[in-house]
């Protein structure tokens, strides 16, 4: 398995991150999210454009993630967040309501958007088997 498809397999057997964002002030501000991941290793989470998240996001679209808190294996993750439109919505909402059915009801709510991350650097760490940690740069 290469190294890419050893992340995505990671990233497929996790349904929760702890993302940070930075505040208008520049202070780190986190929040636990269900995440979902495309091929491409980007992930996919909802939220309502109200929360302290959304409104960072949109202002400064960096962002970062740290995945796995058990079997001694994590992921870290830079990017850059936008809310997709059009084909694109559709295609990271397909994935997100894959990972998470009950999402489609969200749908209803007022304010619900659905965030992409982009990443810049993925750093994959196991703690079992260190020869199957991984560090890769993005674009």
């Amino acid at each position: 398995m290469d190294l890419q498809s050893q992340v995505l397999a990671f990233l497929k057997s996790q349904k929760l991150a702890v993302i940070a964002t930075n505040s208008a002030d520049g202070a780190p501000e986190s929040a636990l999210v269900g995440v979902a991941v495309t091929p491409q290793l980007e992930l996919v989470f909802d939220t309502v454009c109200t929360t302290r998240k959304a409104i960072n996001l949109r202002r400064d679209p960096r962002i970062s993630a740290v995945i796995g808190l058990a079997d001694e294996e994590t992921l870290q993750m830079e990017g850059v967040a936008d809310e997709p439109i059009g084909h694109d919505l559709n295609q990271v909402r397909d994935i997100y309501f894959q990972a998470y059915p009950d999402g489609r009801e969200r749908l209803n709510w007022v304010g619900i958007t659905h965030f992409r991350v982009r990443p810049t650097w993925i750093c994959f760490t196991s703690y079992l088997d260190p020869k199957r940690s991984v560090e890769l740069r993005f674009g």
